[in-house]
């Protein structure tokens, strides 16, 4: 140990591993050193990288200033995520980074909403009623506003950005915080005979990098936690069964659109995330329903612009580490688990695990209490993410080919087909206390699927039809107003985070 500090080596780079080297040496200067140890002969999957707005509080934490990342990072601003074609073919809609309706009141919005469905009432999409939808579809953006009165106070935003870029950004930061890079490829680990902690690593040419507690972050690859300490993966493919993507990027000549978009395919889905420089696109399917040449095909005819690369596959498998923190090593983002990009949730399982591991920082010694509470926390953080993914493949009326035929008649697990019944029932939302994805999140897929409940909440029948129509409408105005009032998407980007010149 260096005095009282604990020696943290940090085991690969890209998003995960500077995300880590960075927020160690920034919130616990005093508790750790950090040394993060990569090899610039083994890339990074990087993408393109879409998140969720909890990356905003992330960031503020770690100091980074909102304009000058997105500049380096070629960012542009996401207030939700479209869905295409999931429930039926032509079926379009956004689940929002914010609320429905203004998202006060003893009752929710949806169940007001789905009364008057149910009372025979005509009624536009419940985005309608949503500022975070409207604005993504009228391809406007500014910040929210501040007084929670005004209807533009409803919507929160987050960041798709060029992921390679990312790790050099954060990298540079985390050094001036005193964070130190080792270049180098790992070979071993040394081990302690007594406890089986990891005391040592070892890279091709014999150097030994030393530490008290282990980061792994190497990515799919999983030196420490897979390799080394053999801590088993739970496998989900059986409920999603997507393990491979075609990636691409190409040329922007099309709307730089404020959010992200899921468009259903024949055998999965296929991503469209706009960069200021470029838009990232890839095709996620399940090879058993797909092969890997006739995915690409598809993605090639496609995209909305020249390709600037070749496309390349990736192939993985869903599922997480029973344990994320095994011994002195601690797992974060691939080598932990994988959920497909479907709900942008990457970035956030790793901000997350870090958000954990900073709490729950040891002292010389790690405790069982404190170990067993981080993977209790990753473990939830994996499920309840599992359980949304599932509910998207699982919510559907496609019949039009073996992929979809499978996913909409497969046995689900328990959990998700509570949250289901429940829903479909009286439009109950399962509440948790944290978790990714709120009410909004999950009634954004039940109606926009097609899910209605059979019944709103009793405390919905309060008002009568005509002022529950007379809200709806002055609602629908202030929304109107509002985004009428905001610029349009890129012009923002240009004034507020033009990207540096080539």
């Amino acid at each position: 140990m260096d005095g009282k500090r604990q020696r943290v080596v940090v085991v690969g780079g890209g998003a995960s591993g500077w995300m880590a080297a960075t927020a160690l040496a920034k919130l616990l200067p005093t508790r750790c050193t950090v040394e993060l140890v990569e090899s610039e002969a083994i890339g990074i999957i990087g993408v393109g990288e879409a998140t969720l707005p909890h990356i905003r509080a992330f960031n503020e934490r770690l100091g980074i200033v909102e304009a000058e990342f997105m500049a380096a990072t070629r960012a542009t601003f996401k207030l939700g995520i479209e869905f295409r074609d999931w429930g039926r073919v032509g079926d379009s809609y956004i689940h929002p980074f914010g609320t429905f309706g203004r998202g006060s009141g003893e009752v929710q919005f949806h169940h007001y909403y789905t009364r008057l469905l149910r009372a025979g009432v005509t009624l536009p999409p419940i985005e309608a009623y949503s500022m975070a939808c409207s604005l993504a579809r009228a391809n406007r953006f500014g910040p929210p506003a501040r007084d929670p009165q005004q209807i533009a106070s409803t919507f929160g935003y987050a960041y798709q950005f060029d992921a390679v870029a990312f790790a050099p950004y954060l990298r540079r930061l985390a050094e001036r915080l005193g964070a130190r890079r080792t270049e180098g490829r790992i070979v071993a680990a040394e081990r302690d005979p007594a406890s089986g902690s990891v005391t040592a690593l070892i890279l091709s040419d014999g150097r030994r990098v030393e530490g008290d507690l282990f980061v792994d972050c190497s990515g799919f690859a999983a030196i420490l936690i897979g390799q080394e300490m053999a801590e088993r993966f739970e496998d989900w493919s059986q409920w999603l069964p997507a393990d491979r993507a075609v990636a691409m990027p190409c040329r922007t000549e099309t709307a730089v659109t404020p959010y992200t978009s899921a468009i259903a395919m024949p055998a999965g889905w296929r991503w469209r995330i706009p960069l200021q420089h470029r838009t990232g696109n890839g095709y996620v399917f399940a090879s058993d329903f797909l092969s890997e040449s006739a995915a690409t095909d598809a993605l090639l005819a496609s995209v909305e612009g020249t390709p600037l690369t070749d496309p390349r596959v990736l192939r993985f498998k869903a599922g997480r580490r029973t344990r994320s923190w095994v011994g002195n090593v601690v797992a974060i983002g691939l080598a932990s688990g994988f959920l497909e990009p479907l709900e942008s949730t990457s970035l956030y399982l790793v901000q997350q695990a870090i958000t954990a591991l900073v709490e729950l920082f040891p002292e010389r010694t790690i405790a069982d209490v404190d170990r067993d509470a981080f993977n209790r926390l990753i473990n939830m953080e994996y499920d309840r993410v599992r359980d949304f993914l599932i509910l998207h493949y699982h919510a559907t009326e496609r019949d039009d080919s073996p992929f979809w035929r499978h996913m909409r008649t497969m046995a689900v697990p328990d959990s998700l087909a509570e949250k289901m019944a429940l829903f479909r029932r009286r439009g109950r939302v399962v509440k948790y206390r944290e978790g990714a994805f709120l009410d909004a999140s999950w009634v954004s897929v039940y109606l926009g699927q097609r899910i209605v409940p059979a019944a709103a909440d009793p405390r919905a029948s309060a008002p009568s039809t005509d002022s529950l129509l007379a809200g709806l409408e002055r609602m629908r105005g202030e929304i109107t107003g509002a985004v009428g009032a905001m610029p349009d998407h890129a012009a923002f980007l240009a004034d507020y985070c033009p990207m540096p010149a080539a």
